[in-house]
């Protein structure tokens, strides 16, 4: 075990001194490339403070040359690296200091002279105490060789003590522990959602929470270029993420961005002294192999923590669609087939730092890096009919498409606390360079023998930058009361080229430059207190919005500015231990991503394509919401009532032509009202049996016009998912999880039901630090979106599977890790919501 442990730091050590010099080498190449003299001399500064602090040993100023040292050793005789020693006044027995062993076992701790005893700990041994021991001025005394006995068995009853539910509920939030649920192995972070309660991921990896798209999703409470997209969501492994936090109706301190709320993801960082990490391995079917890794060594003034995921992938797919088109003086109708396999070869990598300067001040560093090549082919075939339903021509149309991506992130954050509790100031900087490029190649073939094959190519290139700088404050007054400002800026710039060509002949229509812009400054204010059983919190916060669209070729430009105040209230009251209430208030909004501002969009099915709008505006949502939250002995069981009133929804309309074509694309219909249930819960029916379930359902209605058209819908519908979880014979645990969304109406037609159900095994090995997992991901290959589009010329109907049923095996080795019980005593805002 310990060699084990040898090997691994000195990887951990090797991969961080290759990886921040590699990620400071791809980042200033980019910055040089796209000719950015002033961002290119920026960011080698900063990625140079940044790595350099990364490579830093671990140094503590002394103030006295009196201390101790010594070597940690086993029984036969190896040495014991990263075992946590920590030194204890007499006869108070107050923690002075601490300090962890070396490679070799060796350690050295200073102190001011004086009567101390000193406690030596490590995972697997059993405690070792040295007392008396006495510190002499002007002395570092050698306590020679110490020995430690390595424990005979492990004590069960300790693992299970600290057990983390999967579903913790919270009156502000909900947290979701990802590792307790078994088909999260080997999965993504998109496969991870898909699994949140409340919230859904659909065929396209568009995210949503309580049927509403429009939700903000984050990184570490903070905008990333990883959570950009639904593709950028699947290449985050689901190894590096700790937990999921649901916000529903965020306060004034939180970006107003997202109608429904908002969904953080938080990345693993251990917050427990010395070295510790997890490995995983995993292989599936279809193609899905790869590995990663996170480790953490931490001592008394530093924290170091790296993660790194490969996998190679590889998604099946299929999608299927009869369009029947009667105009008042044209008739066709056609059938439209596709399948498709999606996926490549994707790295993402993470080291970061933090410094604990002194017991007042922490500053955090942290590098991503992320990089995909993916090779896509999809078959698209078409099938045109006459009036008498005979085929008139077949047509295939074969795709291979070259997709790339690279982003860099890096964050920088320093945290000041004051002598007084719960005062603090926080300042945060991250900096994001997304670059991706899709070159696609097509030819099209026709079963008529007179029409010759055609030749298409497309290309489609997006290169982000992304600069934000966040400062809050934190003063706490009285008893219970809290005030709470702060200022945010957040500046972006995306330029995205596409272009079409048709055997040597550019559409025009298809082919233009984008200059995106977008500048928001922010500002809030919030206040909190308690009396008694009663809290309040009342904030407001003020968003000033800059946005500019530029088509270079056509030569339009589109700036829009706005500014707007956002008002927060939530009121809570305990009524007892075990029963609360809440009730909340927020007022949102939604921007139209710079997709959504593209009037070129895709060309790849010259029948069906999805286009943008220039002219959209954003969406404005004021959200109440009351909660009851019951605690019992074995269950618990959080409850709540909804009322959202959207002004400007945005919603896709379709509109076909005599010819054949299908536009879909986005346009701010009016106002929509929609009132809802929700009810989270778990239980232990048993000691080796668990449940949980969730329940959403709301009835919303919509109308609007467009063009003179009036556009409405009516609908009821609901999202729910239960799970249970058994300990089996063997220690072996079984998991099954159904999930299900109903019907849902829309203004132009409806989607249909659909189901799926997971399943999961799972069982540990060398006395708990192994688990080895078999998981099956849509077990009846049932996961697809059915929709039917029904106006007053065009009927159609479709389905689309994304990726068929996937089964996944997977082995996860811990080095002094729980079983991610929760047992580091770890705040739960650190590295979360709190951190925005």
């Amino acid at each position: 075990m310990i060699g084990l442990e040898l090997t691994v730091v000195k990887t951990f050590v090797a991969l961080t001194s290759v990886l921040v010099p590699f990620f400071m080498l791809k980042c200033v190449k980019c910055c040089y490339t796209q000719n950015r003299p002033k961002i290119f001399m920026l960011r080698t500064i900063i990625l140079f403070i940044a790595s350099t602090l990364l490579l830093l040993p671990n140094t503590v100023l002394a103030q006295s040359k009196a201390g101790i040292k010594g070597k940690v050793i086993q029984a036969n005789g190896e040495s014991v690296p990263f075992v946590n020693i920590a030194l204890y006044s007499k006869p108070d027995s107050n923690l002075l200091g601490g300090a962890a062993s070396d490679l070799d076992g060796n350690f050295e701790l200073l102190a001011a002279p004086g009567n101390y005893y000193l406690l030596i700990t490590f995972l697997g041994f059993d405690d070792l105490i040295i007392d008396p021991l006495n510190i002499q001025k002007g002395l570092i005394k050698d306590l020679g060789k110490l020995t430690m006995t390595e424990q005979s068995q492990m004590l069960d009853e300790f693992v299970v003590e600290g057990e983390r539910s999967q579903m913790e509920l919270k009156l502000d939030k909900r947290v979701f522990n990802v590792g307790k649920d078994l088909s999260n192995a080997g999965s993504n972070a998109s496969d991870i959602l898909q699994n949140v309660p409340s919230v859904d991921v659909d065929i396209e990896g568009n995210v949503s929470l309580r049927g509403s798209e429009n939700v903000r999703v984050l990184i570490d409470g903070k905008p990333s270029g990883i959570a950009s997209s639904g593709d950028a969501l699947r290449m985050l492994p689901g190894n590096m993420i700790e937990r999921i936090e649901v916000v529903t109706n965020p306060s004034a301190k939180y970006e107003a961005e997202g109608e429904v709320g908002i969904i953080n993801i938080v990345l693993k960082k251990e917050k427990q002294k010395g070295f510790n990490g997890a490995f995983e391995v995993h292989t599936g079917l279809p193609n899905n192999h790869g590995g990663n890794f996170s480790v953490n060594y931490r001592r008394k003034s530093v924290n170091l923590f790296t993660s790194y995921g490969v996998n190679f992938n590889q998604n099946p797919g299929r999608g299927y669609s009869f369009q029947d088109y009667n105009g008042p003086d044209t008739i066709y109708a056609y059938e439209n087939t596709r399948d498709h396999t999606r996926g490549g070869l994707n790295h993402v990598a993470r080291v970061g730092a933090d410094f604990f300067i002194n017991d007042k001040n922490t500053l955090t560093t942290a590098v991503l890096f992320k990089q995909s090549r993916n090779k896509n082919t999809a078959l698209i075939g078409y099938t045109d009919f006459d009036n008498e339903g005979n085929t008139i021509e077949s047509i295939d149309r074969n795709e291979n498409e070259n997709e790339a991506s690279q982003d860099i992130e890096l964050t920088l954050s320093h945290v000041k606390k004051f002598a007084q509790k719960d005062r603090e100031w926080k300042t945060d900087l991250r900096i994001t360079q997304n670059d991706d490029s899709e070159l696609a190649d097509l030819v099209q073939t026709s079963s008529l023998t007179d029409v010759l094959p055609s030749y298409q190519n497309s290309n489609n290139t997006e290169d982000e930058r992304n600069y934000i700088l966040q400062s809050d404050y934190v003063h706490p007054f009285g008893k219970k009361a809290k005030f709470e400002t702060g200022v945010r800026a957040s500046l972006r710039e995306i330029e995205n080229d596409y272009g079409v060509n048709i055997d040597g002949q550019t559409l025009t229509d298809f082919t233009d430059e984008l200059i995106y812009t977008e500048n928001i400054y922010a500002g809030y204010a919030i206040l909190s207190n308690q009396f008694k059983k009663l809290q309040y919190q009342a904030g407001l916060r003020a968003e000033y919005t800059d946005i500019k669209t530029v088509l270079t070729v056509s030569q339009l430009e589109n700036p829009r500015t706005y500014f707007n105040l956002f008002p927060s209230a939530h009121l809570s009251y305990e009524i007892n231990t075990k029963n609360s209430l809440q009730l909340s208030y927020s007022r949102r909004l939604s921007r139209p991503s710079f997709r959504e501002l593209i009037p070129f969009f895709s060309y790849t099915d010259p029948r069906n394509y999805y286009g943008g709008n220039p002219d959209l505006n954003p969406e404005y949502t004021d959200s109440y919401e009351f909660g009851y939250l019951k605690q019992m002995n074995k269950a618990t069981l959080f409850a709540s009532l909804y009322y959202r009133k959207t002004d400007g929804v945005v919603e896709r309309i379709t509109l076909t032509d005599t010819t054949g074509l299908i536009r879909r694309f986005p346009v701010n219909l009016s106002t929509q009202h929609a009132f809802g249930v929700e009810a989270n819960g778990n239980i232990n029916i048993t000691k080796k049996w668990r449940a949980s379930g969730n329940v959403n359902a709301y009835y919303a209605t919509v109308t609007g016009s467009y063009k003179e058209r009036i556009y409405s819908s009516e609908t009821f519908t609901l999202t729910g998912r239960a799970t249970t979880m058994v300990e089996l014979k063997y220690k072996i645990n079984f998991q099954g999880s159904v999930n299900y969304r109903a019907p849902r109406v829309t203004t132009q037609g409806k989607t249909l039901a659909m189901y799926s159900i997971d399943l999961g095994l799972s069982r540990d090995f060398f006395k708990g630090n192994g688990t080895l997992t078999l998981s099956v991901k849509d077990l009846l290959n049932s996961r697809i979106r059915r929709s039917i589009v029904d106006t007053e010329y065009l009927y159609s109907e479709s389905e689309f599977q994304w990726r068929t049923r996937q089964a996944v095996l997977s082995f996860t080795y811990r080095l002094n890790q729980k079983k991610n019980r929760g047992g580091n005593k770890q705040s739960e805002f650190e590295g979360g919501m709190d951190d925005m």
